[in-house]
Formats: C-alpha cells, sequence, structure tokens
C-alpha cells in the first residue's frame, strides 16, 4: 500500500496504526504505537498521497480522519520526524519553488492588508482566550524556567526595550504593532512618544481603545497604515524603530524596500530593532497548509536571505541574537490554554474552525522543535557608533525597567490592579 509507505518514510523509527476507511488496521513500525490514524472516506488516502503537506490538515478540520489514544499534536511529533516526504504533487511543487516562492510572496500594499485581515481581524475575544494578559502574539522570552506567560511576554518587551536605548521624549515607530502592547509600554516604562502602524482594523480598534484606557493617548498614537505608505510620506522621523513578529508578512521580494524604508525613518543616529521568525537550515518554503489557511502570503526567512538586504540597504547590523526554543515554549502555553478554552471557541465560531487551530497550534510548536525554525533580533542602525561597545548595557537596562515595573506595580492604585486582574481572569 503506498499510504504505508509514505506514512513509514514520515515517521522514521516511530510507530503507528492506520485504520483505513474499509476498516483495515495495518501497523507501521515495530514498537508499540504511539497513536492511531484513523481514515473515514477512501478520498483520504488519495489526498494524502498527492500532497500530504496540505491535504493532512485539511482532512483533520474536515472530520476526514481521527487520531485515537492521543491528540494532533502526538500525531504530528511523529509525522513531522522527516519533513523531506512530500507526496506525488508535493515533489512536482517543491521542484517548481523557486519560481511559485516569488508568486507566494508578492505583498504590494493592498495584497498585503488583505493578507493580515486573513488572520488578525479574528474577534479579540478569540484572542483573548489563550494569549497572555497584555495580548502579545508573538514569541515569549524566557530568561529562566518556570515563568508563567505573562512573565515571559513582560520578559520579552523588557529584552526588547533594553535594545533600544531609550530615554524619555524620543520619537518610536512600531511597525506592526498588534493590539498595542509593545508600544503601551514603551510608552510607560521609558516615557517614549510611540506612534503604531497596523494592517488590521480590529487591531486598530483594541490598540486605539487600551491606549485611551491606559491614559496614553497622549503618547501613543495607532494608525491604519503601511510602512512603505509612511516612508514615502517624507513627514517624519524616528529615533527608534521596532518590528515584532511583522517580518514573516513581508516577503523575501520586498525585504530590499522594507530595509530601505526603516533606514529613511531612521534618524541618523537611530536605531531598530527586527524582531521574527526565522529559519536555521537555510531557505525554504512555507507549509502549504499555513500558507492556505493561516498566513497567506508568510514566510520566515533564513538569516542568509536578511542580512544581504540589510547590507545593501546602508544600515549596519550591531546585534544579532538567536532565540531557539522560547517560541516552541510560548506555543505551548498558547496550547495548553486554548484547549482548556476549546469550548468557548467554538461558540465563537465552530467545531471546524477549533479543530483548524489546533493543528495550527500543534504543528507550529513542532517546527520549534524538531525542524529548524527559530526566532532573530537583529538590532540595526544608520551610524556604527549608534550602540555601546559592549553589549553589558542591554544586560543593564533590563535590570533596570525590571526594578522600574516593579515599582510601577506596587504604587498602581488598587482600582486598576484590580482591572488588570479581571481582565487576565476573562
Amino acid at each position: 500500500m503506498l499510504l504505508v509507505r509514505l506514512l513509514a518514510a514520515a515517521i522514521g523509527d516511530g510507530t503507528l496504526d492506520l485504520v483505513t476507511a474499509d476498516g483495515r488496521r495495518r501497523r507501521i513500525g515495530t514498537g508499540i504505537p504511539a497513536v492511531t490514524l484513523r481514515l473515514h472516506d477512501r478520498r483520504v488516502e488519495r489526498d494524502l498521497l498527492l500532497n500530504p503537506r496540505l491535504r493532512l490538515g485539511e482532512a483533520y478540520m474536515d472530520g476526514r480522519l481521527s487520531v485515537e489514544g492521543g491528540s494532533i499534536y502526538d500525531l504530528l511529533a511523529l509525522l513531522m520526524t522527516d519533513s523531506s516526504v512530500q507526496g506525488a504533487l508535493g515533489r512536482v511543487l517543491e521542484t517548481l519553488s523557486p519560481v511559485l516562492r516569488l508568486l507566494q510572496q508578492h505583498n504590494p500594499a493592498r495584497r498585503s492588508r488583505r493578507n493580515v485581515e486573513h488572520h488578525y481581524d479574528l474577534s479579540r475575544r478569540f484572542y483573548e482566550l489563550f494569549l497572555d494578559r497584555d495580548m502579545q502574539y508573538s514569541c515569549a522570552y524566557f530568561p529562566q524556567p518556570g515563568l508563567t506567560l505573562d512573565e515571559a511576554q513582560e520578559a520579552k518587551k523588557r529584552h526588547i526595550a533594553a535594545k533600544l536605548l531609550l530615554v524619555p521624549g524620543m520619537r518610536v515607530l512600531d511597525i506592526g504593532c498588534g493590539w498595542g502592547g509593545m508600544a503601551l509600554y514603551l510608552a510607560r516604562m521609558t516615557g517614549a512618544r510611540v506612534t503604531g502602524i497596523t494592517l488590521s482594523s480590529e487591531q486598530l480598534a483594541v490598540a486605539r481603545e487600551r491606549a485611551a484606557a491606559a491614559g496614553l493617548s497622549d503618547r501613543v498614537t495607532f494608525e491604519l497604515r503601511d510602512y512603505r505608505e509612511l516612508a514615502a510620506s517624507g513627514a517624519e522621523r524616528f529615533d527608534r524603530i521596532v518590528s515584532v513578529g511583522m517580518f514573516e508578512h513581508v516577503g523575501v521580494p520586498h525585504y530590499r524596500s522594507f530595509f530601505d524604508a526603516v533606514r529613511s525613518l531612521l534618524t541618523d543616529e537611530g536605531i531598530a530593532l527586527l524582531h521574527a521568525i526565522g529559519r536555521l537550515d537555510g531557505p525554504g518554503s512555507t507549509n502549504p497548509w499555513i500558507r492556505k489557511y493561516i498566513f497567506p502570503g508568510g514566510y520566515s526567512p533564513a538569516l542568509s536571505e536578511v542580512l544581504p538586504t540589510v547590507e545593501s540597504s546602508g544600515l549596519f547590523t550591531t546585534d544579532v541574537e538567536i532565540l531557539r526554543l522560547h517560541y516552541a515554549e510560548t506555543l505551548r502555553h498558547w496550547r495548553g490554554r486554548f484547549d482548556a478554552r476549546r469550548d468557548e471557541a467554538r461558540a465563537l465560531y465552530d467545531e471546524r474552525f477549533c479543530r483548524m487551530w489546533e493543528f495550527y497550534l500543534a504543528g507550529a510548536e513542532l517546527s520549534f522543535r524538531t525542524q529548524g525554525h527559530m526566532v532573530f533580533q537583529i538590532q540595526l542602525a544608520r551610524s556604527l557608533g549608534a550602540v555601546p561597545l559592549v553589549r553589558d548595557y542591554m544586560l543593564n537596562a533590563e535590570r533596570d525597567l525590571a526594578q522600574a515595573e516593579a515599582r510601577a506595580g506596587a504604587s498602581e492604585p488598587a482600582a486598576a490592579r484590580a482591572a488588570r486582574s479581571a481582565e487576565s481572569a476573562a
């Protein structure tokens, strides 16, 4: 059976029981099976043979296959042992991938907005089910084990702020500001004046609401705007630029325009910090299921695809840090929180949507644990002298910010603390 051979190649030394639509059970491997994969119609076999990287997720979403004796995470942990398994159609598409990738990552301004709306304009209530209280939808930072998700996301913001060398009154641009958490943190903790831009109308409304509630509308503004449009206007330059979790939506063909925009928007002594998902094992292609259902137009690059464009833009790379398993831990938290509130997600959307999200969170976590994904932070400057000669300043700044957070928390009015606790529990 061809499907058995395909699955055997995918699971390597693992063991899996397969039950086909006619009720026949086949054991793949020689050990004790971790899980059983049950197919509910004959078409699933054909679909998996043709393009397993796309069709497996679709069949799970549609309830045409199910997992027994474990979860979809357990099944994917087996199947993602060998990421080279493509299927018949998948092998053809892999051959064409250099050409297809240019088309898939062509993200002019109008298409970029549509792509962002596809994912980020889901309801705020849905994201509140599994994100931290500050709604940070990007990799958290775990400087020591045992941190809660809230603590790790606060540590991420602190870690990034330390690399920006901020002083009160500086003008900061947040490209891809999400629901506003980073911009609000920088304004509150450093006294900076922050402009956040997004292509999501849902995120924009939430960010503006949060700025008003925090009493920071005089120091933080949010706009529905593309970075290219802002750079072309030439209206303003910024002392600092930060971009967290947005670069994955830019696309390799647009990297030069992105870094050209960053350079033109920075002051001569300005500093930028880019935080994005990347690949440790060189250039690749976006998983077809992720591209179709989760992040259309998205791509996580290798540093070998990013740094040459930085160099040609005239910016200097002043620091690079690789966060290896931090996103795997972040996704583990998200997956557990989503599972605990799955019934609420189903009430907001439907069962198919929940199965799609389960598949996404499980596969994403495993891509960081087993398939070479990571997060990089690149510090950039227009001037070689914009940052100190040694990295001690980052550690010192993080320590100072942690102390300032503790003081701010201790002096926070009781009503504000109660509101934050209620938001966290909601």
